[in-house]
């Protein structure tokens, strides 16, 4: 009986292993928190690095922008503090064909649609579930993104919101930072961190 025991038990951590969230130390930071050394500094002056944060803002313009990683990524794991105000459309930005992961309002539905995937449209299978009882208006977020293969997981603050499925986006591509144009927002972003699943 006790050997029964040991065996089921053994048996549900591995599965707990599977499903926990990637260990924080165990992703390299991309962003030094003083330039933008290994980023892709668009032209327009919408980017800039204050007190160790990654702060986009888009004017009166609102012509919108999007940063980029100098390095390509495929299977990755991803993980980033997000912090954003009510009047927000930004999201993340994976792979080739880009997958957007949203953050914020969508201009087409109108509402927060934080962790769910865009497609070009937001799929139902796509749509993250619970983010309203875990986010954290006006204060730091974290979310995390593993990619690997077809299959594409969100964790924000510690629960995975969403998963989803499209073998679609499979090439490798830099990780981007986006601002929506059409809006004028402030977004920030710290303690970002990646690290390949290959490696």
């Amino acid at each position: 009986m006790i050997l029964r025991l040991t065996i089921v038990a053994s048996i549900l951590a591995c599965f707990a292993a599977v499903a926990a969230e990637p260990a924080a130390d165990a992703l390299p930071s991309i962003f030094n928190g003083t330039d933008f050394t290994g980023w892709k500094l668009p032209a327009e002056p919408h980017w800039t690095v204050k007190d160790g944060v990654i702060v986009g803002e888009n004017g009166p313009a609102k012509k919108g922008s999007r940063l980029y990683t100098e390095r390509s990524y495929g299977d990755v794991v991803f993980e980033t503090d997000v912090r954003f105000g009510d009047a927000i459309d930004t999201g993340i930005m994976l792979r080739k064909p880009e997958l957007q992961l949203q953050i914020g309002v969508s201009r087409s539905l109108k509402r927060d649609m934080t962790c769910s995937f865009y497609t070009g449209t937001y799929p139902e299978e796509a749509r993250a579930k619970g983010v309203e009882k875990l986010l954290k208006p006006g204060d730091w977020n974290r979310i995390r993104i593993e990619a690997r293969g077809d299959t594409f997981t969100v964790w924000l603050n510690g629960t995975q919101v969403s998963r989803y499925t499209d073998p679609k986006y499979a090439a490798p591509a830099p990780i981007g930072l986006e601002m929506h144009a059409n809006v004028e927002m402030r977004v920030e972003f710290r303690d970002i961190r990646a690290k390949p699943l290959a490696e």
